[in-house]
């Protein structure tokens, strides 16, 4: 299994994965896991991938450019089973989610 993981913030995100199970999948060969840095691929000089939002409220929103220019360039690379955006409003990931996700081959995870 393969795991694109994208973000601001890489070096947040990677710990986890030098530690525990993962670390011990990663050592096997069960599992690659992959960080893209999503200011890599933004087109300013100040790297933004975010924006403020354009109907009032506060609050910010993420740019679809960085994430289309990364997830477009993965996709070039090899076909992915799954895309899936963490979000607070999404489904809950659970045992059962997954399990189902244990099963794909590769997969990309915006975050």
């Amino acid at each position: 299994m393969r795991i694109d993981i994208i973000t601001v913030l890489p070096e947040l995100l990677k710990s986890p994965f030098e530690a525990s199970i993962m670390k011990r999948a990663i050592e096997a060969n069960l599992v690659e896991v992959h960080f893209h840095n999503l200011r890599d691929y933004t087109t300013d000089n100040y790297k933004s991938v975010d924006d403020y939002q354009f109907g009032g409220g506060a609050g910010m929103v993420m740019l679809i450019e960085p994430i289309d220019k990364c997830i477009s360039k993965l996709k070039s690379e090899r076909d992915y089973d799954e895309i899936i955006y963490m979000t607070p409003d999404g489904e809950t990931l659970n045992q059962k989610i997954a399990n189902q996700i244990s099963l794909k081959g590769n997969i990309i995870i915006l975050c």
